[in-house]
């Protein structure tokens, strides 16, 4: 694992999740670039009022899992994602955030975000997959 040097230990290290072991049989650990990225992933997919102490945490997308994939879902996928974001992530400039349906795999919509990390004014691209119900047989 990278250790943060001073200039950048804002972005952070902790423990990867979900939790696993290195290749010496520790848990696994992740720092700075790859923190700040799970901690992305970790807001997209919590739902608000999951944790307890910090009840607006989160995307809130479980509650559009039977949506129908249409411009309207697609729309509000985006806004909830760039929102939750700007809210709980405040090591990141949020570039974008593109959300679109993909036609070989029904029920999917792809989340297309950009980012700057602030400390290191890095920018990164990250893609995540949203099931919706799947339509058809």
């Amino acid at each position: 694992m990278t250790q943060p040097d001073s200039g950048n230990a804002f972005l952070g290290a902790g423990l990867a999740f979900p939790l696993a072991l290195d290749a010496d049989g520790g848990l696994a650990l992740n720092a700075l670039d790859d923190h700040v990225r799970q901690s992305i992933g970790l807001i997209i997919e919590t739902a608000p009022g999951e944790r307890v102490m910090r009840p607006d945490f989160g995307a809130g997308l479980q509650d559009l899992v039977f949506e129908p994939v249409s411009a309207s879902t697609a729309a509000l996928v985006q806004h909830e994602v760039q929102e939750a974001l700007i809210l709980n992530e405040p090591r990141i400039d949020v570039l974008g955030v593109t959300v679109t349906a993909d036609a070989d795999e029904p029920g999917l919509l792809r989340i297309d975000l950009s980012y700057r990390v602030r400390a290191t004014d890095t920018m990164f691209n990250l893609v995540y997959p949203f099931y919706t119900e799947r339509s058809g047989p």
